[in-house]
């Protein structure tokens, strides 16, 4: 199976993303990834249980990041980074990949790491990435996320419940995505849903006139009501929880 284990945002400047992501939510700083910055990137990642928000901000011109805050008009969601269960699994989804014309925009054989991430453009909406590490911890040890550490500096109570994609056909988008992680879409045409492990890509119309990409997360927490009182306090407030770094937060509880 394929589990959910981190969503990536971009922002135009780091830290205030960060900032408001942790005001909010309470997230604690699990990891700082140096070698992002081969990209032009610099990144903070935060834990949400055993899963993980990264914000990155482009640190030079002419990068994958500043394009996509260019065609998206600003700050958004990024990239759906998953854990394949096994090598097999990963190959498997990258099988998928090349039969659906889904370039690789980035593939690194690390050993005991795989990291496979695929075009924007060919997934008609945002970033796929399915890693595969031989540990196969679920719940525990993830790379991107300096391995284990991210324990050391504790977890927030809660999950990443769902990801909202958005583009002009969501049942196009979703049969789409399907077929590329070897599942099925369910559900009604104007919102159909793609089942992971642990949690759901939901695939709705553009609505915010941004057009394709990823509009917003479904966060369970232990008290919505007090975060949606954050959020409202900071100038982040939403109808349903948070706008955050150009990304709508719903809050569900636990």
């Amino acid at each position: 199976m394929i589990h959910l284990r981190q969503v990536c945002l971009v922002a135009g400047a780091l830290a205030p993303a960060v900032s408001a992501l942790r005001d909010v939510l309470g997230l604690p700083v699990a990891h700082v990834d140096p070698a992002v910055g081969k990209f032009g990137l610099e990144n903070t990642l935060l834990t949400l249980g055993s899963q993980f928000l990264e914000v990155v901000a482009p640190t030079r011109a002419g990068t994958a990041a500043g394009r996509y805050l260019d065609r998206r008009g600003g700050d958004g969601g990024y990239m759906v980074i998953c854990q394949a269960g096994d090598r097999d699994a990963q190959d498997a989804v990258r099988a998928n990949a090349r039969a659906a014309g889904v370039r690789e925009a980035y593939f690194s054989d690390r050993g005991t790491w795989n990291v496979c991430q695929f075009h924007p453009g060919d997934m008609r909406a945002t970033f796929l990435e399915v890693d595969w590490d031989a540990q196969g911890e679920v719940a525990g040890n993830w790379m991107p996320a300096g391995g284990l550490e991210w324990q050391a500096a504790g977890a927030a109570p809660g999950a990443i419940t769902a990801v909202e994609i958005q583009g002009d056909d969501p049942a196009a988008l979703a049969a789409h995505w399907a077929g590329v992680l070897g599942t099925q879409a369910e559900g009604p045409e104007a919102a159909p849903t793609v089942a992971l492990a642990n949690a759901t890509l939901r695939f709705v119309a553009d609505s915010d006139g941004r057009g394709p990409g990823l509009g917003g997360l479904d966060l369970r927490l232990p008290d919505p009501a007090a975060a949606r009182l954050r959020a409202d306090a900071a100038g982040f407030g939403h109808p349903e929880g948070a706008l955050i770094c150009g990304t709508r937060f719903r809050f569900l509880a636990a």
